[in-house]
């Protein structure tokens, strides 16, 4: 198997934040002595009494039913397909490569294809739901004909080179041909395409005026909120600062309460280079631009991804080498890096409309965006994970407050204007009892204008700087926060915390100590002998606010499931007591439906890999306080005891909790949106066949997919990242 490197592998966050509440939640005693390679852990459960908006907050709940769930589990498989159970349909119809015009030419996948910017791109991932009517007005009820926008993560690789989408699998040396980096580049952003039911078939409508691209190259973006302007995002494309080209690494998404799309910038900063000079050039280690960089995992000497800044002279290759130059800001791309990584705000209906990057929002590894609640006369609350190891939760609260009228507004992207490029910044710190605290992140916080690693100039440096500025207050480092949503039947929030390989009871340099919201470290073995040590299944977290609903400032958690193998030791790792149709690994995806309250639970797993391919699972969760306290309890190597307090949600039994679809070879689970009506889900299946050498490009028969091909779908057998519709054959609900 060829090993790729993974860019969610990022570990930037060196600050000496505690991991957790450390005065509260670790108690050292000489009570015993346990052994174990990482420390044997010991585990007890007392009572936990309860403690006291949705992605698509605008649809009412539905009340889940005793019909729900009644499906049979999926099994775990390592067979090249997508599996789904009786009675259930799965098709493909949105496929890498597949055209958006009737005048580009259909896909032949074999790596003569041209004209991405008029085609599906690659690696599919975060997606939403915009419904049509007849006439192709904008409708919240259509279940038949709507648009798909979808996220277009990244790109297979193994060295530098996107081989399948190159006839002879690339070059994976420097520098790279100008005709390769121009594919590479086309396949990232977004898409947003039309889809129709006909005749109980769903199909894309490649006519639809309604269809288009945004690339990472794509011209116009606008930079709105506080960063606007400001001297931090200053290059030689954007003199002064207000716009920039294109989104990248697009992952999570959110649907706001007034109808728009919004789409995360993740692992950005691998596409960029810089000279093994420039921290030099730029005044040494303790300049503050140097400084940023490194949090952001921009050293010195860093290369690309991809290699796209040798394409050639031309600016859309030169802006990838972020090195500074000996002229001014306006004179190289010294600062383009500072603009990614945001949330950014589309008009999926109207692609004339400028999209919008929201500073306001913060910096970071974006997933999805998730809304609280809208409750008329009270801010909107937007709930965000930095998706690297250490990394923290955010919440964004708004000033403006919710007005009805904003739900069904003429023009969508300036209504975003109003809610979104005004409001506070907070980083969520968990304490060891179940509660937690939001604090804010400004320049008028004392932790944050006297942070010694890094003077903050303004709010528009703290909004660029983000990381730094959660260091600053002590934020709880968390395992790789991805997805998170609200749940629709009481308006709590829901986190997948990864998986984290850094995670230790005794941690040394960059790793992590345990705490109470991130409570485990364990050994995993994968193939018979190969060790994972840390949090390799992850868990899932959830969080209730207090009084103050979207506004407030401290708030109840515990985790509703904990990912592990079934048969993994109860009392230390499988503590949510997962059965064989339940178990899972590294949850990542992660969606609510406002038609049947079912959470959607996708994994992106690298532990669990010699067992089965990655899989969705269908949830239907309690409420935060519904379980226990348990304690772990890890022996250290001066044979003293740390003891860890954690928060387990109710064991979902299997009526609570299933499998429901497994993915074909080597693919990540990925992005889900539904019809209004429930009836019809589309789910995306990301880079199949990963796992194939670039050297074998040549011989199908050594690729590890030939998904979805194998499946009737397109021409070639190469492997593509493809969305698929899920149907209930007797036209029922999903998930019923």
């Amino acid at each position: 198997m060829t090993q790729k490197f993974d860019f969610n592998d990022e570990n930037s966050n060196t600050s000496n934040n505690p991991s957790f509440d450390s005065v509260l939640q670790a108690r050292l005693s000489r009570r015993g002595v346990l052994r174990g390679s990482v420390g044997t852990v010991m585990l007890a459960s007392v009572g936990l009494s309860a403690c006291g908006g949705s992605d698509d907050a605008v649809a009412a709940p539905t009340a889940p039913s005793s019909t729900l769930l009644g499906f049979t589990a999926v099994s775990k498989s390592l067979t090249d397909a997508v599996l789904v159970p009786a009675g259930y349909t799965a098709s493909v119809i949105y496929a890498l490569g597949d055209p958006l015009t009737v005048s580009t030419a259909a896909y032949k996948n074999d790596g003569t294809d041209t004209d991405y910017e008029n085609r599906a791109g690659d690696h599919h991932d975060g997606m939403e739901w915009f419904g049509l009517d007849a006439s192709g007005k904008p409708s919240l009820t259509a279940t038949d004909r709507g648009l798909l926008a979808v996220n277009h993560e990244a790109t297979t690789d193994e060295k530098l080179s996107s081989f399948f989408l190159h006839a002879n699998g690339g070059t994976s040396t420097l520098p790279r041909p100008a005709a390769e980096v121009d594919k590479e580049t086309a396949i990232h952003g977004i898409s947003v395409v039309e889809v129709k039911n006909t005749s109980s078939k769903w199909a894309t409508v490649p006519s639809s005026a309604f269809n288009f691209r945004l690339t990472c190259l794509s011209e116009g973006i606008q930079l709105n909120g506080p960063a606007r302007g400001n001297a931090l995002m200053v290059t030689k494309h954007s003199t002064d600062g207000t716009k920039t080209r294109g989104t990248l690494n697009n992952c999570g998404t959110g649907k706001t309460p007034w109808g728009t799309f919004l789409t995360g910038e993740e692992n950005w900063a691998g596409y960029f280079t810089r000279s093994a000079t420039d921290d030099t050039t730029r005044g040494g280690a303790t300049t503050k631009s140097v400084v940023a960089l490194k949090r952001y995992g921009r050293n010195a000497g860093s290369g690309s991804r991809h290699g796209w800044e040798t394409g050639g002279s031309d600016d859309k290759y030169a802006r990838w080498d972020i090195s500074q130059g000996t002229g001014t800001a306006t004179d190289d791309y010294r600062n383009e890096l500072n603009t990614f990584g945001y949330i950014v705000e589309i008009d999926a209906y109207d692609k004339t409309k400028t999209a919008r990057k929201r500073t306001a929002l913060g910096r970071f590894a974006h997933e999805s965006a998730a809304f609280g609640k809208p409750v008329v006369g009270q801010p909107l609350a937007v709930y965000m994970g930095d998706d690297s190891r250490g990394e923290y939760i955010y919440k964004f609260v708004s000033t403006k407050t919710w007005a009805t009228a904003d739900a069904n507004p003429t023009d969508r992207i300036t209504t975003g204007d109003t809610y979104l490029d005004d409001g506070k910044l907070y980083a969520a710190k968990f304490n060891s009892d179940g509660t937690g605290n939001w604090i804010e992140l400004t320049t008028s916080n004392p932790l944050i204008s006297g942070y010694a690693s890094y003077a903050f100039a303004d709010q528009a440096d703290v909004c660029v700087n983000t990381r730094l500025a959660a260091d600053a207050v002590g934020a709880t480092k968390m395992d790789r926060p991805e997805w998170c949503s609200t749940n629709v039947a009481n308006g709590e929030i829901y986190f997948t915390l990864t998986n984290n390989s850094n995670r230790r009871v005794e941690p040394t340099g960059s790793q992590f100590a345990v705490d109470s919201a991130n409570p485990r470290v364990y050994s995993d073995i994968k193939n018979g002998s190969s060790t994972q040590t840390g949090n390799p299944n992850g868990h899932v977290l959830r969080m209730k606010e207090g009084a103050a609903g979207n506004a407030a400032t401290s708030f109840s958690w515990d985790v509703y499931v904990f990912g592990a193998e079934s048969s993994a030791a109860p009392g230390t790792v499988n503590l949510s007591s997962l059965t064989d149709d339940q178990d899972f690994s590294s949850p990542d995806g992660l969606v609510f439906s406002p038609a049947t309250g079912i959470m959607w639970i996708q994994t992106d797993d690298g532990a669990y890999t010699d067992v089965t391919n990655c899989m969705m699972l269908a949830a239907l969760p309690g409420s935060v306080g519904d379980g226990a306290k348990k304690t772990l309890s890890y022996t250290k190597a001066d044979k003293s005891i740390l003891t860890v307090d954690t928060f387990v949600g109710k064991t979902p039994g299997d009526d609570k909790l299933k499998r429901f679809l497994v993915g074909p070879v080597g693919c990540e689970i990925t992005g889900l949106c539904e019809t209004p009506d429930g009836k019809a889900i589309f789910v995306n299946i990301q880079h199949p066949g990963e796992t194939t050498a670039m050297a074998n490009i040549a011989d199908p028969t050594k690729y590890t997919s030939q998904w979805p091909s194998n499946a009737g779908y397109g021409a070639g057998k190469r492997p593509r990242s493809a969305t698929i519709v899920i149907t209930k054959n007797d036209g029922g609900k999903i998930g019923t």
